[in-house]
């Protein structure tokens, strides 16, 4: 079959160029997606008098023909033929004659890969926001099961006040609840029909936009058709969701890969989810946290590839605009994996309590000791500095707070009396954040049974 185009040229393509500009290696992605849509433009091509009935059926039913055999692999796709819709188009053609070459009138290869990116989108969008439901509900399980476990928050990576391990759950599945609000945000805009636009101008066949939109199942229609084929904003806020959340991955991660350490001891991870050494045998290596964190810099540089390939190209369609769909595909494929290992990581961790709780005590609970003394009118900063003078009493003799006597605390401030000798409890102390968000165990119940309410378990 000739190139759709090669009629105005005199020499045939040089086989550099037919093999540099080729995108079929990877736009076959989208095959059925692009059927999906040419049945569709079928049909609008039929309504508008430009086809006949006979020619759509014909038309229709070649169509599911090749995805048949699409879902078969006995398709032999062609670099030759450029890219994923002159490849079906040639072979409807090879299949039906001449009326297969009626399937491309009204449209352009500009409208008609933004139709099939976004159609592809939106299937992904949803796989994509099950698995952050799925990732939330782990995260929401998690912190149900381990509401009375106790253990030191960190800000500067230093322990700093203890908090419940349902806190900590909670707030990554916060996170990841934002994620998923920002895709279902980006899906309201990604669900907009493009096809009808044409090459850059619109369509001077009497196409009813509003029937095609139906029958794809899209909310909206584009407005203008240079916007229509120039736009890939979509694509990079799709690519920016991607990378928030593998940022929210990678940290989580890094916490577990932390706490899995001999040196922290907070968790340990399941032997079908690590790897071992080669060469030292002790080794169990948290190699499915480490990739994602990793992977979450893939998630970055798709989205600055989009960035950058779009940001200085003049209205409207460009062929570097081809180069969409790598980085598109590949953050698909990344962010997909990476939420499902998470999942697998959660739902096989084993907290080990016992150590956590004993670094929610010791100097993690100064802060309520300085706080015992605001409430008995001591100013805040005389109150903080008595507390330092503690903290370092205590370092000098290698002592934990929970081994001081109150004729101690006196040594420091006669304003202590017994009561203060309860604040050595890091239960207590946690529970005492009873504001709204805090970590006390009244708190986080309500902030459970709420987050069961949101995901309908």
């Amino acid at each position: 079959m000739s190139k759709l185009w090669s009629g105005r040229f005199s020499e045939d393509t040089d086989a550099f160029v037919e093999e540099f500009t080729q995108s079929v290696s990877f736009d076959r992605e989208l095959a059925y997606e692009d059927i999906e849509q040419d049945i569709a433009h079928v049909k609008t091509l039929f309504k508008a008098g430009v086809i006949s009935e006979e020619e759509k059926e014909k038309l229709i039913k070649g169509l599911l023909d090749l995805k048949k055999d699409i879902e078969e692999g006995k398709v032999e796709w062609k670099s030759r033929l450029e890219d994923v819709h002159m490849n079906l188009e040639a072979l409807l053609t090879e299949r039906l004659g001449d009326v297969g070459g009626k399937l491309h009138t009204g449209r352009s290869r500009n409208d008609q890969i933004t139709t099939d990116e976004r159609l592809y989108l939106k299937k992904q969008l949803r796989g994509i926001l099950s698995l952050l439901k799925q990732l939330r509900i782990t995260l929401l399980d998690l912190a149900q099961k381990h509401i009375d476990v106790l253990l030191p928050s960190y800000t500067h990576l230093q322990r700093a006040q203890p908090i419940r391990l349902a806190h900590y759950f909670l707030a990554f599945r916060e996170m990841f609840l934002k994620d998923s609000e920002r895709f279902a945000d980006a899906y309201r805009r990604i669900d907009e029909l493009t096809l009808g636009s044409g090459a850059v101008a619109g369509v001077d066949f009497p196409l009813d936009r509003f029937f095609t939109a139906s029958e794809l199942g899209f909310n909206r229609v584009s407005r203008n058709s240079m916007y229509a084929t120039a736009d890939r904003d979509f694509i990079a806020e799709f690519l920016f969701c991607c990378a928030c959340t593998g940022m929210h991955l990678s940290r989580l991660s890094e916490d577990l890969i932390l706490w899995a350490s001999e040196e922290f001891g907070y968790i340990e991870l399941p032997d079908k989810l690590c790897t071992g050494s080669s060469i030292m045998p002790q080794k169990k290596n948290p190699d499915v946290l480490e990739l994602i964190r990793g992977k979450t810099g893939r998630l970055y540089g798709n989205l600055i590839a989009l960035m950058t390939t779009v940001k200085a190209l003049p209205m409207s369609y460009n062929r570097d605009l081809q180069e969409d769909k790598e980085p598109l595909f590949d953050s698909v494929r990344t962010l997909k994996g990476s939420l499902s290992g998470m999942i697998k990581v959660l739902k096989g961790l084993r907290p080990k309590s016992e150590v956590m709780e004993r670094n929610a005590g010791n100097f993690v609970l100064i802060t309520d000791v300085a706080n015992f003394l605001v409430d008995k009118g001591v100013p805040f900063r005389r109150a903080h500095e008595i507390a330092g003078r503690i903290v370092a009493y205590l370092i000098d003799r290698s002592r934990r707070l929970e081994d001081m006597s109150l004729e101690e605390f006196k040594m420091f401030s006669e304003d202590f009396d017994e009561s203060v000798l309860e604040l050595l409890n890091p239960q207590v102390v946690a529970d005492r954040r009873k504001t709204f968000g805090g970590t006390s165990k009244e708190r986080l119940l309500e902030a459970i049974e709420a987050a069961k309410l949101e995901e309908g378990v």
